[in-house]
């Protein structure tokens, strides 16, 4: 695991919450259609562990600390927090 194999699923987990937010929820509450909730839902809920434990092996391999573990984690709460986490891996992977 390295720092572009976390970028890749963090991507692709910013990505499936905000088609869970914006897409999903929408059509459950508004138009009373549940069914995308069930599968996004559960995508995002696979990403998110995913990009957990791809966090946890990264700060680990490269020797960060418990702050940026955590960064990481409070980006992955917030809609549109991956993206800006990225941008701070994109320097990362730069040095």
């Amino acid at each position: 695991m390295n720092i572009k194999s976390l970028r890749i699923v963090g991507f692709l987990e910013g990505i499936s919450f905000l088609l869970l937010l914006f897409v999903a929820m929408p059509m459950k509450y508004i138009w009373g259609n549940p069914i995308l909730v069930k599968y996004v839902g559960m995508g995002h809920g696979v990403l998110f562990i995913a990009f957990l434990a791809v966090l946890f092996v990264v700060c680990e391999k490269q020797k960060w600390s418990i702050k940026m573990f955590i960064l990481g984690l409070i980006a992955s709460i917030l809609p549109f927090g991956p993206f800006v986490f990225d941008h701070q891996l994109k320097k990362f992977a730069q040095n």
